[in-house]
């Protein structure tokens, strides 16, 4: 039976994607309706600027009291859109406090408290749900969280920015550099006037750590995750990862001890299989390789960001929420249980590429190699290349850990031979 009285709903921010959630509440109104159970109407607008206007939003809707929006008795959904930190917190435990379940896209403040948020959902029986703060459209919280519920998941790699992924992708297809790369996503609106926190792995960071608490039953913040940004990637760089077949990515990558005993989460450019499914992954799309148990493995591709790609999940993340509103029900929280430890970066064992630039003189491969071996880094191949005296020496390591390797670079750049450290790529996917 069709509940006739309609479930209210206030939205917090109303730009890009906000104005895109007002905009499909309007214009599937029956069919939102039909696949709720019960009508859905937009009770009220929080944003910082009334004056703009907002084509289909009733201006009477529109308010800069945020705090009041949340504290009304009626309100059953607050969508948070604003992004940052405060003061989205502050209004979202208050729309708890309120009676008001919660569907947000701040991944940053999810990934910096996101168990307290969690906690303050569970003590006043409300859902938190959060589809929108990862990959945009693509369905993956949610598959993490429920589908794969039953099974252990032992490893999340992805490409989570479109940012960085259009200019590793235009820098690899055309040869160009990252400015001329990063300067053609501005012009594209891929990359903001300020792209810092792309660039730098910020945003992939705050994805990680979501990512890893969900797979890992595990609280991961934002400070557990090593980032490493992609500034430094050169045209250089990709030459070398085409001579091995690989393209180069930045990645996300949340993954378990062989041990069981902890995880790690970290966000950096590495070297990846050309045969391998995230190598494909053109333009400004996302993706996410999963790896279980059971399941064995999984991808998950789509559009990472957006207006219309970020208000699907938004809304999808809406519907669920009136549905267990109506059911008096909440959905799945916050599964923490297993609390395994954070590895530091240093326990991470993977390959790696490094670019020396040596004397071109004889026994400088035999220093090289014996500093490799002193510190237990096995060297799987090596090419040297050498003319007027100067030479460079790329070495690709078999598996070691990052300490093991920073150990054997801190000692290479001792070396009277050894003029410099071109580069230093992890490979992964292999």
């Amino acid at each position: 039976m069709m509940r006739t009285r309609p479930l209210k709903v206030a939205l917090l921010g109303c730009g890009v994607v906000g104005s895109e959630v007002a905009r499909i509440m309007t214009t599937h109104a029956d069919d939102l309706t039909a696949r709720i159970g019960a009508p859905v109407e937009l009770a009220g607008v929080a944003v910082r600027r009334p004056d703009r206007v907002r084509e289909g939003i009733d201006p009477a809707l529109v308010t800069t009291d945020a705090t009041a929006l949340v504290k009304r008795g009626d309100i059953d959904v607050v969508v948070e859109v604003i992004g940052g930190i405060e003061p989205a917190r502050t209004l979202i435990t208050t729309a708890f406090e309120h009676g008001a379940s919660v569907v947000s896209a701040n991944k940053a403040l999810l990934a910096q408290d996101g168990a307290a948020l969690h906690a303050a959902a569970q003590e006043h029986d409300k859902d938190l749900y959060y589809e929108a703060a990862v990959a945009g459209a693509i369905p993956l919280i949610r598959p993490l969280r429920e589908s794969l519920a039953g099974d252990k998941i032992n490893r999340v790699m992805g490409i989570v920015n479109g940012t960085t992924n259009f200019i590793l992708d235009k820098m690899d297809s055309t040869g160009a550099g990252y400015q001329e790369a990063l300067d053609e996503a501005t012009a594209l609106g891929y990359a903001e006037a300020d792209p810092t926190a792309d660039v730098e792995g910020f945003d992939a960071a705050a994805k990680a750590a979501i990512l890893a608490g969900i797979a890992f039953h595990t609280r991961v913040r934002l400070d557990d995750v090593y980032r490493e940004g992609m500034t430094e990637v050169t045209a250089a760089d990709f030459a070398s990862a085409k001579e091995m077949g690989c393209t180069i990515k930045l990645l996300a990558i949340c993954e378990r001890a062989e041990d069981g005993g902890s995880v790690t989460a970290r966000v950096h450019p590495a070297m990846i299989p050309l045969s391998h499914p995230l190598a494909s992954v053109r333009g400004a799309y996302n993706a996410v390789f999963v790896e279980s148990d059971a399941a064995g493995q999984l991808m998950f591709y789509g559009p990472g960001a957006g207006g219309s790609p970020t208000a699907s999940a938004v809304l999808g993340d809406l519907v669920a929420v009136c549905r267990n509103r109506i059911g008096g029900a909440t959905g799945p929280g916050e599964s923490a249980y297993a609390a395994l430890p954070v590895s530091p970066m240093g326990d991470v064992v993977t390959r790696y590429h490094i670019s020396l630039d040596v004397a071109d003189k004889p026994g400088v491969l035999a220093q090289v190699a014996t500093v490799f071996a002193e510190h237990g880094v096995s060297i799987d191949t090596v090419r040297q290349q050498g003319k007027d005296g100067e030479a460079s020496l790329v070495v690709v390591t078999h598996r070691a850990s990052d300490a093991a390797l920073t150990g054997t670079v801190e000692a290479l750049r001792k070396l009277d031979t050894v003029r410099g450290v071109a580069s230093i790529m992890r490979v992964e996917g292999e």
